[in-house]
């Protein structure tokens, strides 16, 4: 096969949504529709069922909830699958702003019962700023629901998109029985099953057919013809092309834990969903059918595989052919690297990849000492900027409780802070250098805490600190000050009189002023304005 067709039949997306809103069970009820899986897991799984594929981590069978972002690759009918399930809590969505650099489309996830909640909101705004296709799943009709134009409006105007459902749900909890396909205008009337762990059984007919009227309370039948005609008389109507622009979004009712309308949506989407996309390296675009390889890391995960204490860095690739064994050049250090222990991921499994092309992810595994954003190439001159900055909103002192394992809890730190959990400061004024991390939420603390203990078998204790606000400081006019020789820190600032403010340094040595509320760091920068630049992201 060659090399454009091996780059069309790629398909990388991520699913994103609000809290509880369904994420993770739509994404291994995709895993079973398309084969990876014969058997779907639950979130919340008793003694006596399978947890789901991409929550593999054991805080995240102990919570239910999704921490860490989940690479899983698969193949459907033509298409290779890469599927990134990613946390929908607020405090991990670092994570999920990473991971959402790497996808060339999204499906949005929405409780049919709640509608368009926060984080929806938070993660919309991201995929739409990047320009990526967006499609919607209404999850969860198999409960009482918000009537489906009530859904559809409320999309269309608290998102600003447009939005055009390709089915249509036949009643909602109890009476729920199916969808209606809009496009080949049949019905397809489901059963349930045990658990929603097998495919739902499929009955497909024509909405005249009896059996349909039949399966319906009179109302409820009466009521979704109703709704039809509404569509057809003033709904939005398809568009492929603003589809890939990311203009329209399609929208499929259902319920993945019932298996309702999943398949549907799985075959739909990928026959609308773009192949990979080109990328910007400078002013340079680079397309995937660029014969020289690139690719970039966008998510950094130790310890999958516990018994070997190793360390897995994502590749996204954007161009050319990955080939196990080959070299690249790491464009931040100038270093050139044999990429040889490359895996295909599937959640905590693995198996060797001996090629791949752009589009896909690649799991290279070693010390290869990759930072979030590193840039491998061919040629040396490439070097992708797609990691988004974020600003700390809390922070919290990390202790040692047991000097006798301080190896065991610096390398643990260590390599926690590379893949991202927290970010480290420092401040030139403390009697004791106790470690001081920022972080987003204060979840990313606990998981931190956790995975030190049970991966690092450290003893630590958290110790929250006042401050909320972090401003990043650089002078104006830095031609006016002698110019440190390399290596050596940055000066310290000199600062107009400030009421409570904290000074402190990042992992770059970049200063920072740390704040406990809005008062105090407005009132510094009206103070330190004209002298400085002030700005919530680092320079």
């Amino acid at each position: 096969m060659s090399a454009a067709s091996e780059v069309a039949r790629r398909r990388t997306f991520a699913i994103i949504s609000h809290p509880d809103a369904g994420k993770t069970t739509l994404t291994e009820k995709l895993l079973l529709y398309g084969g990876a899986v014969q058997l779907a897991g639950s979130v919340t799984a008793r003694k006596n069922q399978r947890a789901t594929t991409s929550d593999w981590m054991e805080l995240e069978k102990q919570r239910g909830i999704s921490v860490s972002s989940t690479v899983l690759q698969f193949e459907y009918k033509d298409c290779v699958v890469n599927l990134l399930d990613t946390p929908g809590h607020k405090d991990f969505s670092e994570d999920t702003y990473r991971v959402l650099t790497a996808v060339d489309a999204a499906v949005m996830v929405i409780d049919a019962g709640k509608g368009i909640e926060t984080q929806t909101l938070k993660l919309f705004e991201v995929c739409r700023r990047r320009g990526v296709p967006i499609f919607t799943f209404m999850n969860k009709l198999d409960r009482p629901a918000r009537p489906p134009l009530e859904l559809l409006d409320e999309l269309e105007r608290v998102l600003g998109i447009a939005a055009c459902p390709l089915n249509w749900p036949l009643g909602d909890g109890v009476d729920f029985k199916g969808v209606y396909d809009r496009e080949s205008n049949q019905v397809h009337l489901f059963e349930r099953t045990v658990g929603g762990m097998f495919r739902a059984p499929v009955k497909v007919k024509g909405i005249e057919d009896d059996s349909v009227r039949d399966a319906l309370p009179p109302l409820v039948y009466q009521r979704v013809c109703d709704e039809l005609d509404l569509l057809e008389g003033g709904g939005s109507p398809f568009s492929f092309e603003q589809v890939r622009k990311g203009q329209l979004s399609p929208v499929f009712y259902g319920s993945a834990m019932n298996n309702f309308g999943v398949q549907m949506m799985l075959d739909r989407f990928l026959e609308l969903a773009p192949p990979p996309a080109p990328r910007m390296s400078g002013e340079n675009i680079v397309s995937p059918d660029t014969p020289g390889f690139s690719g970039f890391v966008f998510k950094i995960q130790a310890n999958m595989n516990p018994k070997h204490r190793d360390r897995v860095a994502f590749i996204r690739i954007v161009s050319g052919c990955f080939q196990r064994d080959m070299s690249a050049v790491n464009t931040r250090t100038g270093t050139r690297l044999r990429l040889g222990n490359s895996q295909r991921l599937f959640a905590q499994e693995r198996e060797t990849v001996n090629e791949a092309w752009a589009g896909d992810v690649v799991g290279l595994v070693g010390n290869y000492d990759f930072l979030m954003g590193d840039t491998l190439a061919d040629d040396p001159g490439v070097k992708f900027d797609e990691m988004p900055q974020f600003a700390p909103e809390c922070f919290a002192y990390l202790h040692n409780e047991n000097t006798s394992k301080f190896k065991r809890f610096r390398d643990g730190l260590d390599q926690l802070l590379k893949e991202g959990v927290a970010q480290p400061f420092e401040l030139p004024d403390a009697f004791v250098r106790v470690p001081l991390l920022g972080a987003v939420g204060p979840l990313q603390f606990d998981v931190l805490k956790y995975r030190l203990e049970n991966e690092y078998n450290a003893e630590v204790r958290l110790e929250f600190a006042p401050w909320t606000i972090v401003r990043w400081l650089r002078e104006k006019n830095p031609a006016e000050v002698a110019k440190p020789t390399k290596g050596a820190a940055v000066p310290r600032p000199q600062l107009a009189a400030s009421y409570d403010t904290t000074l402190a340094q990042d992992a770059f040595g970049n200063w920072v002023a740390l704040f406990s509320d809005k008062i105090s760091a407005g009132y510094f920068e009206t103070k330190n304005a004209e002298k400085y630049e002030i700005s919530p992201f680092p320079f």
